[in-house]
């Protein structure tokens, strides 16, 4: 399973640079633009969406490797390693809690606003924009649950 979920974390960095790539893309097209005197109204759009998408897929994409933001001040006063993991543990479920909830209403409000349009591009549905809650989600679930079994087993077999 290790080797499943490192691919998929892959790709999930990848697809968020791609999202922040657009954004930059999006940005400068919009700044040269407005300097040249040419109104190019969905480069905001675009720029705005894409930037969001990027925030919340490596938001989550770092949940895997755990460089995500974490205050470890109990963790790092603590000496037992059996108490740092589950601390841990208790942290993660804290996490998959919270994920496992916006994934939930992720996808409530994916369906209420699917059919919702663009402001200045109106061929595009802006459920789109809001279907990077329940996808995000549902991958940071997939780490910390993979994360958690190995905090488990590794409690039960007394490495920690």
């Amino acid at each position: 399973m290790d080797n499943f979920v490192k691919k998929i974390n892959s790709i999930h960095i990848f697809v968020s640079a791609v999202f922040l790539a657009i954004f930059l893309v999006a940005v400068i097209t919009q700044v040269i633009t407005r300097l040249l005197g040419i109104a190019m109204l969905w480069t905001q759009d675009v720029a705005m969406y894409s930037f969001i998408w990027s925030v919340f897929m490596g938001g989550t994409a770092m949940v895997y490797p755990e460089k995500h933001f974490a205050f470890t001040s109990l963790i790092d006063k603590t000496e037992s390693e059996k108490v740092k993991t589950i601390i841990h543990l208790a942290i993660m479920l804290l996490m998959l809690f919270f994920l496992a909830i916006m994934f939930y209403y992720g996808i409530i409000i994916t369906k209420r606003f699917w059919n919702y349009k663009w402001v200045n591009l109106p061929q595009m549905k802006r459920g789109w924009t809001w279907l990077c809650m329940p996808v995000s989600a549902a991958l940071g679930c997939i780490y910390l649950i993979d994360k958690t079994i190995k905090d488990v087993n590794s409690l039960i077999r007394g490495n920690k």
